[in-house]
């Protein structure tokens, strides 16, 4: 099962980072967990400048943006 974190201070577009990844897994029917993070040391600790940031299995995959589909289906396959 892949796990995701969603950085952020719980803004609008983190939530959509988060609401969209929990979506389109249920889509093509991966099993997925989402957290969400908006502690910021901890998003410090990920090197983050910029939210929404994504991190897969403790990596970070994306930042500064809400990734769109193609992205997202990337990192479920």
């Amino acid at each position: 099962m892949k796990q995701f974190k969603v950085l952020g201070s719980g803004c609008a577009k983190c939530v959509k980072t988060a609401e969209m990844l929990e979506r389109i897994s249920q889509e093509l029917g991966v099993p997925v967990t989402v957290a969400k993070e908006t502690n910021v040391e901890v998003i410090m600790g990920y090197g983050v400048m910029s939210t929404p940031a994504v991190v897969l299995d403790e990596v970070l995959v994306h930042s500064g943006s809400i990734p769109n589909r193609d992205q997202i289906e990337t990192w479920l396959k």
